[in-house]
C-alpha cells in the first residue's frame, strides 16, 4: 500500500514538472512573438522618418591611413546624443518607440555634419527589456540613422554588450562597420589596441591642413569582477589606447607642420587641436565636480562651470575605479581642449578643469532609469560647433522645446527642476 502511495506521488509530482515546463515554454514562445512582431514595428517606424534636408551636405571620405576625413573651410556641426537606451524587447517596445521620436526628431532639426553617439545604443537587459538579443537595437539605430541620411559613428558603453548578452564587441563592430549601412562610419580601430571603435576623423581645410582631430575611445565596461555592473566597478580607458592617442597627436601635428612649412606659414599654424569621445567618465570629472561642490558649489581655481548640473545620487560621479594617465597626457600634449562623455544620465554639466573643458552630453533614455521615461530635464542632446580655426563651443538642447515638437508626437513628461546633489562620499 505504501509503495502505491509513493509510486502515485512521484507520477503527479512528474505531472507538475512537465506542466510547469509546457507553461513556461508557451510563455517564452508567447514573449518571443511579441517581441518579434513589436522590434519589427519599430524598425518600420525607424525607417519611416523623412530625409533630413540639407542644403549642402558635408560628404566624409576615407583618408589614405583608413580615418574618414570632413574637407571642409567652414564650421563643423557635430550633434552628441549618449545613452539612447533602445531595450528591442516585449518590456520595452513603447519606450523603444519614444527614443526612436526622440533621436529622429533632434537631428532632423539640427542638421548635424556629424552624430557622435557616446555609448549605450543598446539596453539588452532582460527585466525592463524583456530580451538578451543586443543585435536588434543596433541594427534599429542604424536603419533609423540611415533612413535619415545623416552620417554617423558611436563609441561603446557598458551596456551595449553585456555579459549576458547574445553578442559581443566583436560582433556589433561588424555590423557597424560593414557596407550595410551607407552613412556609418564606425571603424573597429587598430588590432593591437584594446577594444573596439578606437578611431579618429579628421576636419581638414582646402589647404591641406588637419584643423581638428576627433578621437573615439572604447572605455570598456565592466572590471574587478563586477561582470553583471552591479557594484558599479567601471573599468578606465588603457594604457595601450593612451599611447595609440599620444602617438597618432604627435604624427598629425608632423604631418601639419610639414604642410605648414611648404605653405610658407608659420609653425604655430601646424598645432593640430582635439576633441575626445567616449562612455564613461574620467576621474577627472569627479574630481572636478567634488571640487566645486566643496567650494559650496562655486567656481574655484581649478574649476569653472559653464552650464549643467550632476543630478546622479550617491557617487554622483560614476567613473572608473582605477586610475590611468589619460587626462595627464592630454595636458601634457596641449592638443586636446575638450572632452565628452555619457553614461550618468541625470548628470549634464559642462566645466573647464585645469585648462580642459568636461562635458557630459544630455541623455536621451526612456528606459534604463526607473521611473525616467516621465521626466525631462536631462533629455536632449549636445550641439558641439568646431570653428574653422580649430577651436570649439558647445551646448545643451533640451528635447522639450518648441523646434522639436512640431516634428512628431512626444510624450508628456514632468520638468523636475534639477538642483546639484550633495556630496555623499569623499573623492579620495
Amino acid at each position: 500500500m505504501k509503495e502505491k502511495v509513493k509510486k502515485s506521488k512521484g507520477k503527479k509530482f512528474l505531472k507538475g514538472l512537465l506542466i510547469f515546463f509546457c507553461v513556461i515554454a508557451i510563455l517564452v514562445g508567447i514573449c518571443t512573438v511579441i517581441n518579434a512582431v513589436g522590434c519589427r514595428a519599430n524598425t518600420q517606424k525607424a525607417k519611416s522618418f523623412e530625409k533630413v534636408a540639407y542644403t549642402d551636405q558635408l560628404v566624409p571620405v576615407q583618408g589614405e591611413d583608413g580615418n574618414w576625413v570632413f574637407n571642409t573651410d567652414k564650421e563643423l556641426k557635430i550633434l552628441q546624443l549618449t545613452d539612447i537606451h533602445i531595450g528591442a524587447g516585449f518590456l520595452s517596445l513603447k519606450k523603444d518607440a519614444m527614443a526612436l521620436n526622440a533621436v529622429a526628431s533632434m537631428v532632423t532639426a539640427e542638421k548635424p555634419d556629424l552624430v557622435i553617439v557616446t555609448g549605450d545604443i543598446g539596453y539588452p537587459v532582460p527585466f525592463q527589456s524583456g530580451t538578451f538579443n543586443n543585435r536588434v537595437p543596433a541594427k534599429m539605430f542604424a536603419e533609423l540613422m540611415d533612413t535619415l541620411g545623416v552620417y554617423w559613428t558611436f563609441t561603446f558603453g557598458n551596456h551595449d554588450t553585456e555579459a549576458y548578452s547574445f553578442f559581443d564587441r566583436e560582433y556589433i563592430s561588424e555590423i557597424y562597420s560593414s557596407d550595410e549601412y551607407e552613412y556609418c562610419i564606425f571603424t573597429e580601430g587598430p588590432d593591437d589596441v584594446d577594444g573596439y571603435g578606437n578611431q579618429i576623423i579628421n576636419v581638414v581645410n582646402s589647404k591641406g591642413l588637419i584643423t581638428q582631430s576627433l578621437y573615439l575611445f572604447d572605455s570598456h565596461s565592466y572590471t574587478d569582477g563586477d561582470y553583471f555592473g552591479a557594484l558599479w566597478k567601471y573599468d578606465n580607458i588603457h594604457q595601450n589606447q593612451i599611447d595609440w592617442y599620444k602617438n597618432n597627436v604627435l604624427h598629425y601635428n608632423k604631418i601639419n607642420a610639414e604642410k605648414a612649412t611648404s605653405l610658407g606659414l608659420s609653425e604655430d599654424s601646424s598645432k593640430v587641436n582635439s576633441l575626445l569621445f567616449f562612455h564613461i567618465p574620467l576621474t577627472e570629472y569627479k574630481d572636478a565636480w567634488y571640487e566645486y561642490a566643496d567650494n559650496g558649489f562655486k567656481d574655484t581655481e581649478n574649476v569653472k562651470l559653464y552650464f549643467g548640473t550632476a543630478g546622479e545620487s550617491k557617487k554622483v560621479i560614476y567613473c572608473g575605479i582605477g586610475d590611468d594617465e589619460l587626462f595627464e597626457t592630454v595636458q601634457e600634449l596641449g592638443s586636446t581642449k575638450g572632452i565628452f562623455c555619457g553614461h550618468d544620465h541625470y548628470n549634464n554639466f559642462s566645466l573647464d578643469y585645469k585648462g580642459i573643458r568636461l562635458t557630459y552630453g544630455m541623455s536621451v533614455d526612456y528606459l534604463a532609469y526607473i521611473g525616467i521615461a516621465k521626466v525631462g530635464s536631462q533629455r536632449g542632446c549636445t550641439v558641439i560647433d568646431v570653428l574653422p580655426d580649430g577651436s570649439f563651443d558647445c551646448h545643451p538642447e533640451s528635447y522639450y522645446q518648441d523646434k522639436y515638437n512640431t516634428l512628431y508626437e512626444k510624450e508628456a513628461v514632468t520638468m523636475q527642476e534639477v538642483v546639484p546633489v550633495e556630496i555623499t562620499e569623499p573623492a579620495k
